[in-house]
């Protein structure tokens, strides 16, 4: 027992020491100084004169012998790892939704406004296209979308996620409004910017597709007219519906694993939950709370179920890409991510 007491004020000693350190180099707060050194001095009399907590081990009737005082110790511990974790896992995601406002700040920052000046002041379709690395293949999917939908232009934003290629000059040159996120962070938060940039323009529905041509632009009247006559606030295209042609088993699987998967949780049913060509309308954004990267298909659904938005499913085309290789993760990476997404949405 001696030999256990001194490790602990010998440790304690080194935490003091380091957490000095650390603050005049200015690495920690002075308040994490201050937590520092209450655990670290607690410690020490702790394992110099144990019976200065005599009061406190009678409080909760651990008594002398029998190991009773170091379960208390353990236990007293145990509370306060969790008190520290809680606040440590706090504090992490404070600073990275801090990190993700910033970024979307810099984006629609850098967003070159005289993009807008020529254009007409009425109400228009805003088509979204988030994209990594496409400049091969987003100016065929800009040429290929319909000018109108029942009278309402339509027009694109492409929202560059940092590409190292010439993907916004090449969606520029097909006449799209271009984007860029300073640095890369997945295609959730380039969907958010977009998002951002519709709620700024007149824009009665917002569609969502994919720059790298697997969705059919032809298709995109199926997705909006259920919005502008009434019957829906979100549209999700459905290739369980519709076609698709097949990136592998594991994959195929993998759509209706999930989608199932969703639909049990939240009881309403949904075909294709990893689908990201989709359409909503623009006023319903607001209420939206929206925080995933980069696995965001699912979270924009189940969010959608949650706000209790009027949700239809219509049959569409899924295609191979125009030319590249896919950005996604592999497999069972991807499938992980996903999963982790479609539940800490629901528990939100």
């Amino acid at each position: 027992m001696i030999a256990l007491r001194f490790l602990g004020a010998a440790f304690a000693g080194m935490l003091l020491i380091g957490s000095v350190l650390q603050h005049r180099r200015r690495h920690i707060s002075r308040l994490s100084l201050i937590i520092t050194w209450v655990v670290g001095v607690t410690i020490i009399v702790l394992a110099v004169a144990p019976n200065a907590f005599n009061p406190m081990f009678e409080l909760f009737r651990f008594r002398e012998g029998g190991g009773q005082r170091l379960i208390g110790v353990l236990l007293f511990a145990n509370v306060l790892v969790f008190l520290l974790l809680f606040r440590n896992m706090s504090a992490i995601d404070s600073a990275t939704r801090s990190i993700r406002l910033l970024i979307e700040a810099l984006a629609w920052r850098s967003f070159d406004r005289s993009q807008l000046k020529d254009l007409p002041e009425v109400q228009r379709i805003l088509v979204v296209l988030p994209a990594y690395n496409e400049a091969g293949n987003v100016g065929s999917v800009l040429h290929a979308m319909p000018e109108e939908v029942d009278g309402y232009p339509v027009m694109a934003l492409v929202v560059d996620d940092a590409s190292e290629d010439a993907t916004a000059e090449a969606a520029r040159a097909a006449g799209a409004l271009v984007a860029r996120l300073p640095i890369r962070r997945g295609g959730g938060l380039a969907l958010r910017v977009g998002y951002e940039i519709a709620l700024q323009l007149d824009t009665a529905v917002v569609v969502t597709m994919d720059a790298d041509g697997q969705h059919v632009p032809d298709e995109m009247p199926l997705l909006i007219k259920p919005i502008l006559s009434g019957e829906a606030d979100m549209v999700n295209g459905s290739r369980v519906l519709g076609e698709f042609e097949r990136e592998s088993l594991m994959r195929h699987i993998g759509v209706h694993v999930f989608s199932r998967l969703v639909t049990v949780l939240t009881g309403s049913r949904v075909t294709d939950v990893s689908n990201g060509y989709r359409a909503i309308r623009t006023d319903v954004l607001k209420g939206l709370v929206l925080d995933q990267d980069q696995f965001w298909a699912a979270e924009l659904l189940i969010e959608a179920m949650r706000q209790r938005l009027r949700i239809v499913e219509v049959p569409i085309t899924v295609r191979a890409r125009i030319s590249g290789a896919s950005k996604k993760p592999k497999t069972f990476r991807y499938a992980r991510h996903f999963t982790k997404a479609i539940i800490q949405t629901w528990l939100r």
